[in-house]
């Protein structure tokens, strides 16, 4: 395992090489995504408006409202991807108004902005798929805790089940909020079992994150008492729309890391991986596709990464295997387990068969 950790090169060692062949303006803020998440955010107000009619409809006419559906859940999406620009840049210079848009962005998602700082920005960007990494698959050898037994459940791998896995993809974001929230908010402290790493808050951010969770819990009740409750307004206009938006938000998100070995070296090459998708998905979702270029260039405009790859596949060509297809990702997703055995081995739950990380089989 040492030898394979002498050939890691750190996220910095990248930057520092890349950034002169990028042009100035692709570090400069870009605020067009304020005005994306803010269209995005009408769009779902014009959805829950008109749901607040749907127990007028004949039911024959219901099936129309899905296409709304659909197009209000790539919304979470893009609020979710929007927001998560927005606060890796200086788009929005006023603390106090970076603060409300990110809410604002963040509230389907239910992640307050200050934990979403700590857990993404601080945490996972700093220790990528290494042990203090809170977004990697678990250890085999650490506690069968629910947070765990969640994840071999409903998270793609050899052994899900399809029910599970379908389960699974439009709630595995809710739960890996409420695992990170509730960690930090009743113990707050580095022996959390039930996360796979668990990370502390301060007295201040720890304030942040009640106040802005107690504004996320009454920004929903407001469109559940606005859609009245009603059953079906509240399945076509609310969980169904963002059930989808979960769904793909986690679609890419499986893909970032999970097939990657574990690395002690933070290299985006090797613990990270790209996807090629449709240019109608990089185009909707700010090329979040391009996730590695992103993890050596976490403040960059996003319309640049493609740049990156690019440059990356000029000056690393013995590494452009982190660049995979969706198809691809997906199809190794659920041919391996997902448990770290170690650094470089997947293991199912039991322990009782382990692979090697698809990617190791690749010349670092």
């Amino acid at each position: 395992m040492q030898a394979l950790d002498n050939f890691l090169v750190h996220q910095s060692e990248y930057a520092k090489k890349l950034r002169p062949l990028l042009p100035e303006e692709a570090f400069l803020p870009d605020r067009s995504k304020i005005l994306i998440l803010m269209i995005n955010v009408m769009i779902l107000v014009l959805g829950w408006a008109i749901a607040s009619y749907l127990d007028r409809w004949t039911w024959y006419l219901l099936p129309l409202y899905l296409p709304l559906a659909v197009l209000m859940g790539n919304s979470v999406v893009v609020l979710l991807f929007s927001t998560h620009d927005l606060m890796h840049s200086s788009a929005i210079r006023s603390p106090h108004l970076r603060r409300a848009i990110s809410l604002l962005g963040l509230t389907l998602l239910w992640m307050p902005p200050t934990l979403w700082k700590v857990v993404h920005n601080r945490e996972h960007h700093n220790h990528t798929n290494s042990v203090a990494d809170p977004d990697r698959n678990y250890l085999h050898q650490q506690p069968n805790t629910w947070g765990k037994w969640i994840q071999d459940q409903f998270v793609p791998s050899l052994e899900v089940h399809p029910l599970g896995l379908v389960l699974g993809m439009g709630t595995a974001w809710g739960v890996h909020t409420f695992r990170n929230l509730t960690s930090v908010l009743f113990f707050n402290h580095k022996d959390v079992t039930y996360v796979p790493a668990a990370f502390t808050v301060s007295p201040k951010e720890k304030a942040a994150i009640v106040g802005e969770l107690f504004v996320v819990i009454s920004l929903h009740f407001s469109v559940l008492y606005y859609l009245q409750f009603h059953p079906l307004k509240l399945v076509l206009a609310y969980f169904l729309p963002i059930s989808l938006g979960y769904a793909g938000v986690m679609f890419y998100i499986y893909t970032n890391h999970m097939l990657s070995r574990m690395t002690n070296v933070n290299d985006p090459l090797v613990n990270s991986i790209s996807l090629r998708v449709p240019t109608v998905f990089d185009r909707l979702h700010f090329n979040f596709s391009y996730h590695t270029e992103h993890h050596i260039f976490p403040g960059l405009n996003s319309d640049y990464y493609p740049h990156v790859q690019r440059l990356i596949q000029e000056h690393y060509p013995a590494r452009s295997h982190y660049v995979l297809g969706a198809g691809e990702a997906w199809r190794l997703l659920l041919q391996t387990p997902r448990h770290y055995q170690d650094e470089t081995t997947f293991t199912t739950w039991s322990g009782k068969t382990s692979m090697t990380c698809p990617l190791e089989s690749q010349p670092l």
